[in-house]
């Protein structure tokens, strides 16, 4: 059993902090107090909003869930863990345009889930995660 939530990094936190000066400025004709009240519930709605739907990585007994998506392991080929150097790569020029894609910025590693299935037209999906050895060790200890 594996779970993982593509939640946003502190970093990205502290970039959607930039709205609060941003709306301090576009207030400040009308009243200081009202833009940073206003900033600050931007800010925070943001943040919520982004871990909301942050998509979720799982790995449960014959199936691989990644966001909205599944796929049984039936239909898996393999797991291939791409580190924090290919996968800008894997996520650019090496991507394949009919890949399913569930990706985030603020997340550098990756695996690539290789499609078995003859029929589907997706290759393969291309999933970021936080920790990806840990991951493919979770689909191969679950017996897939």
């Amino acid at each position: 059993m594996y779970r993982e939530r593509l939640s946003p990094s502190w970093w990205m936190i502290l970039a959607i902090f930039m709205v609060v000066p941003t709306t301090v400025l576009i207030f400040f004709p009308i009243s200081l107090v009202v833009g940073v009240v206003t900033g600050v519930v931007l800010w925070l709605g943001s943040v919520c909003a982004l871990w909301w739907f942050s998509p979720v990585i799982e790995i449960a007994p014959g199936v691989f869930r990644a966001g909205r998506a599944q796929i049984g392991a039936d239909n898996v080929a393999s797991i291939d863990v791409i580190g924090r150097d290919d996968a800008r790569a894997a996520k650019g020029v090496d991507l394949d345009a009919r890949a399913w894609l569930v990706l985030r910025p603020w997340v550098g590693p990756a695996v690539k889930v290789v499609v078995r299935d003859e029929g589907d037209p997706t290759p393969y999906w291309l999933v970021s995660t936080k920790n990806p050895e840990a991951l493919a060790r979770a689909w191969k200890s679950a017996g897939n």
